[in-house]
């Protein structure tokens, strides 16, 4: 077996504990006076140790933990907690005394301690945290905590992408750019513990690069695989079998396009999927079961093996012509959830030129979806080899004015839809109007004026444009349920927007601005006539009367003289505003908040 050595590192500080706040006032007051604890199960890395850890901080808590290695030792979890040669009933009697006891890992646990931890649960004086990963095999005692209903479980799911970001920029010490952070999350699949790893060897080895003109980092090329990565994968690395490590080497360097099943040993193919090294879809197409295994192979191969294996470059114009197809029927259908697009995000992430066309198109689905940055990402992507492609620099331009702020001058010369969004982005409605009653009636539904796109479009466009007419607010959160549905989150954000000023009820409008805000937070900072002043309803009161005042000009001391407050008082709820709006400074302020003098973005 080939051991996987990990190089001495400097010790590094924990990750920032983000977008578990809910969560984790659940698990506190599950473990207060009187209840008896709770489970938490996840999938590998998604966060439960931290989040346990987060939740026991700073109380008088016991530990115990399960590990692979001490899996056949009776007792072997609870070892420190107990004398030797304890029996099942004498640790039960000495444990019961402990007010709080938190058990990581307890899929681990050898089946004499499993059984002390279900003990302690049926005695009921002890309060448990317990700690398990979803899909490995639990022993019996365990899984009967929740099945039994001893205790309360909670299923952690992985980090949010919005959420992932923060730990990504705190690790890497810089904000990477969509297609960078996109690339990253698929590869680790939610596993913030891999997460932290391929980041660390990104910025340890000099592999992020600064977009130009911005303080965004970059990454692009072969993936490296540090030892840690090698180690959790290493039961793929240490396939005995020549047939299946052959398999896997095929499949491996195969990427991104798949092999068919009927090409390969299915007998091979059965030991593999059993063992979950591969997926193989409804088409018959076999792939490696996790995007980094893949990377991990070719990273270990031979010179010759990978002579051997590697395809030739133009091996993928097929079938990136066979996507770009797929994606202009998404757009012509009115769907644009997510498709899957392995081709094209392979060039990106190998550094690869990628056609100006496909770019663009990428860039409109993006776009399409609320992902403004990503979409600006992929359109500067096709600008690279193609400077002066108009569909490229016009979607760039696009992406721009709907995040508020003014194209560049050589992208504002462009006609049709960026005319319309760079007035909006200037504040200039009217202007903006008449732009898009030329050429785009769905823009004017989108900035306040259905009676533009009356006749002229369908579906749930058609819809949106009737409801917003009639000012029927639940009509316009139906809407914005059914642009949710197909993927086009900003719309459905704006309409949830346009509805809250519609409703009669005021339960009715806080709901459709809870919802609003909350999709527009998915949409990547975009800033649209219909969002603005959006976000001030999730601020208190006092935040709220502070961030308009700051937003106004006033400077901390003026305000805290205008109020009565201390300066730092009045800095403690700008803070806590700037988290909840989701931006960084007093500049952002203006486009947030509706006031005489300060034009909406």
């Amino acid at each position: 077996m080939t051991t996987y050595e990990q190089d001495a590192r400097t010790l590094e500080l924990p990750w920032p504990f983000t977008g578990r706040e809910d969560e984790l006032e659940l698990v506190r007051r599950s473990l207060t006076a009187g209840r008896p604890g709770i489970v938490v199960t996840g999938p590998a890395g998604c966060g439960k140790t931290r989040l346990a850890t987060e939740a026991v901080r700073g109380a008088d808590c016991a530990r115990a933990a399960g590990t692979p290695e001490t899996r056949d030792i009776p007792f072997a979890a609870f070892a420190p907690l107990l004398p030797e040669e304890a029996t099942l009933h004498r640790a039960v009697q000495l444990l019961s005394g402990t007010r709080l006891l938190l058990v990581d890992d307890a899929h681990l646990l050898d089946d004499a301690s499993a059984a002390l931890l279900h003990q302690l649960a049926l005695h009921g004086r002890t309060r448990l945290l317990v700690v398990a990963d979803d899909g490995a095999p639990l022993p019996a005692a365990v899984s009967r905590l929740w099945t039994g209903e001893l205790l309360p479980r909670l299923p952690l799911e992985p980090l949010p992408a919005e959420e992932s970001a923060h730990l990504i920029t705190a690790s890497a010490g810089a904000p990477l750019e969509p297609l960078t952070a996109n690339r990253l999350r698929h590869l680790c699949q939610g596993d913030l513990r891999l997460l932290r790893d391929l980041v660390g060897a990104l910025r340890d080895g000099g592999h992020l690069g600064r977009v130009e003109g911005t303080d965004e980092r970059e990454w692009r090329g072969p993936v490296p695989v540090p030892a840690t990565v090698l180690g959790r994968i290493a039961p793929a690395l240490d396939r005995t079998a020549p047939d299946e490590r052959e398999t896997l080497d095929r499949l491996a360097f195969a990427e991104p396009l798949a092999l068919p099943m009927d090409g390969l040993d299915l007998g091979i193919l059965e030991r593999l999927e059993h063992d979950g090294l591969v997926r193989i879809d409804d088409e018959g197409a076999v792939r490696p079961a996790h995007p980094l295994l893949g990377p991990a192979l070719r990273a270990v191969a031979g010179r010759l093996r990978t002579r051997r294996l590697a395809g030739a470059p133009d091996r993928c114009d097929a079938a990136l012509a066979a996507e770009q197809a797929a994606l202009m029927r998404h757009v012509e259908q009115s769907d644009v959830r997510r498709p899957v697009t392995a081709v094209g995000e392979w060039l990106v992430a190998e550094g690869l030129p990628v056609p100006a066309g496909y770019a663009a198109l990428r860039a409109r689905l993006a776009r399409l979806r609320g992902r403004l940055r990503e979409a600006g990402a992929w359109a500067r992507e096709g600008l690279r080899g193609a400077a002066d492609d108009v569909s490229c620099r016009a979607e760039l331009a696009l992406a721009t004015a709907q995040s508020g702020e003014v194209p560049v001058a050589a992208e504002t010369g462009l006609s049709g839809a960026v005319a319309v969004w760079t007035a909006a982005a200037r504040g200039d409605l009217d202007r903006a109007l008449a732009a898009a009653e030329a050429d785009s009636a769905y823009d004017a539904v989108r900035l306040g004026a259905p009676e533009r796109g009356a006749g002229r479009l369908r579906g749930v466009f058609a819809e949106h444009a009737d409801a917003l007419a009639r000012g029927d607010g639940p009509a316009l959160d139906r809407v914005a349920a059914g642009l949710e549905e197909r993927g086009f989150l900003l719309f459905a954000a704006e309409a949830h927007a346009q509805a809250v000023r519609a409703h009669r009820d005021p339960r009715a409008a806080r709901t459709s601005r809870t919802r609003a805000v909350a999709l527009s937070r998915r949409c990547q900072g975009a800033r649209t006539p219909a969002l603005s002043g959006l976000a001030l309803g999730e601020l208190t009161a006092r935040q709220r009367q502070i961030v308009t005042l700051a937003a106004a000009g006033l400077s901390n001391r003026e305000i805290a003289e205008q109020l009565t407050l201390s300066v730092r008082t009045v800095g403690n709820h700008l803070y806590s505003a700037y988290v909840r709006l989701g931006t960084g400074d007093r500049a952002a302020l203006p486009c947030l908040v509706e006031l005489p003098d300060a034009q909406p973005a």
